[in-house]
């Protein structure tokens, strides 16, 4: 799965970036809102869902009173009005692209995704159409820091009962896999071994990737962006390899 950790350390890069503009806050809000909204509860502790969106809140150093305000909102009448959304469909070149989104606005999501889509030399797919080339898997991220006791051998030992499929040491973050499956079996193993989560989540992981040069893939980048860009989109997955030659031309312009 060394494809799947590439893409991982990259797209966790450019989460980075994300976080800058606010981008990784505004989808942590929608998070709050929809499980406080549909937890049963705003009290974490008797709201699973709603417990890993503070976690994930905390991990990404977000303010209590944002987190607060979004929760109060999760039992107002605006959060009845937020419906979460999936769009498949390809970039140039044949890259697919899964989207997930959360809107208050039907027609404005449909509208802006595709748009996006055709204006990037893009097409928007059928619902369904591409699901099959993404298989979503549970990831969680960990300081590095906080397993510098732990060897890594050890550690897969300890987890590898309860669904791990891979560790991926990065430089700061260590991000551990599971499926679909095991993801609630994970979550309640590292709650075991009072070990600090910084993130989880499901995401979709492409099954395979195409690598494209480095030009054609800035193109298929720009749509990816500027998809990431709209208020409504939470997420975009690609089938797109991060070549070691387009990561280095990503570096050189940051």
């Amino acid at each position: 799965m060394s494809g799947h950790s590439k893409w991982s350390s990259i797209k966790h890069k450019k989460g980075a970036k994300d976080a800058k503009r606010g981008k990784i806050f505004t989808r942590i809000i929608k998070e709050i809102t929809i499980a406080a909204r549909d937890g049963g509860s705003p009290d974490p502790d008797m709201n699973p869902a709603l417990r890993v969106a503070i976690q994930n809140a905390k991990g990404a150093n977000m303010p209590k009173d944002t987190m607060e305000r979004a929760i109060k909102k999760g039992s107002g009448d605006d959060a009845a009005n937020l419906v979460e959304y999936t769009f498949e469909g390809y970039a140039s070149n044949g890259i697919a692209v899964f989207v997930e989104a959360t809107s208050d606005n039907n027609n404005r999501v449909v509208a802006n995704v595709r748009a996006v889509f055709s204006k990037y030399g893009g097409e928007l797919g059928t619902h369904g159409s591409l699901s099959f080339m993404f298989d979503r898997k549970g990831v969680f991220t960990i300081d590095r820091e906080l397993l510098k006791e732990w060897e890594l051998e050890d550690l897969e030992f300890e987890l590898i009962d309860a669904g791990l499929e891979e560790i991926d040491v990065q430089e700061e973050d260590v991000f551990i896999y599971t499926s679909f499956d095991s993801y609630g079996e994970m979550q309640s193993k590292l709650d075991e071994m009072k070990i600090e989560v910084k993130s989880q989540e499901l995401q979709r992981i492409p099954t395979t990737t195409m690598a494209l040069d480095v030009d054609k893939a800035k193109s298929v980048l720009k749509l990816i962006d500027k998809m990431e860009e709209d208020d409504d989109v939470n997420v975009v997955y690609h089938t797109l390899e991060m070549t070691d030659e387009l990561a280095a031309a990503l570096e050189e312009e940051d």
